[in-house]
């Protein structure tokens, strides 16, 4: 049994235990060379290449753990600070990808949208919740960046629709070329809830967002 396998064996029960019993693997490692070599068979020496082969694995070994922990500490650390920054967004309103339009009697419903670039042509397509197009607003040439519009809660004849929810589709050109637009909803951040996998806003009329859902901050 070469020292590697006896290392094993005698670990092995620790191992699981956590990294205190895996820190001594290279003492032991080597004492268990050492001993080897002191008492090997005159007739019948260690290989070198053999030693060389378990040195190897043991390095590897030692390597490995430095690496898992080296990035535990950063995911502790990356987390830390997805917590903070996330407490920095309460009060603030955010954007995530959501056509969701909300029509009040007496009010009119507004709505924003993201282009990635510049447009010459910008339309917004009201739907009802059966799909059916309500209105279609032109809201002409707009920079990129966030987009805000609203719509005054009337058909495209004029007749007023029946408060409710609704959605709405962006649809965006320059040039005869067709530019990315995002339909977005907003709301204000009201608390943080941290987790292991990452910390999550509540937000006000949308719910729970990671950070990577949030597309815009204001």
């Amino acid at each position: 049994m070469n020292a590697i396998q006896e290392i094993t064996k005698v670990a092995a029960p620790g191992a699981a235990a956590g990294s205190a019993a895996n820190a001594d693997i290279g003492d032991r490692f080597l004492k268990l060379l050492v001993a080897q070599m002191r008492n090997q068979d005159p007739l019948n020496p260690l290989d070198n290449a053999q030693v060389t082969s378990q040195l190897a694995q043991i390095n590897t070994v030692n390597g490995i753990e430095k690496l898992n922990a080296s990035i535990g500490d950063l995911s502790a650390s990356l987390l830390a600070g997805q917590s903070m920054q996330s407490a920095g967004l309460i009060g603030r309103t955010v954007f995530a990808e959501g056509n969701r339009l909300a029509l009040v009697a007496g009010a009119p419903a507004r709505g924003t949208l993201l282009l990635n670039d510049a447009a010459d042509s910008v339309k917004v397509t009201v739907s009802g919740t059966a799909g059916n197009v309500v209105r279609q607003i032109e809201l002409g040439r707009r920079s990129s960046g966030l987009t805000d519009f609203e719509w005054d809660g009337r058909n495209d004849a004029g007749a007023a629709m029946a408060p409710g929810a609704y959605s709405f589709q962006v649809a965006a050109t320059r040039g005869g070329q067709t530019i990315a637009a995002s339909a977005l909803a907003s709301g204000v951040v009201s608390g943080v809830i941290p987790g292991s996998a990452g910390a999550r806003v509540s937000v006000d009329g949308i719910g729970e967002l990671t950070m990577q859902q949030i597309r815009n901050i204001r």
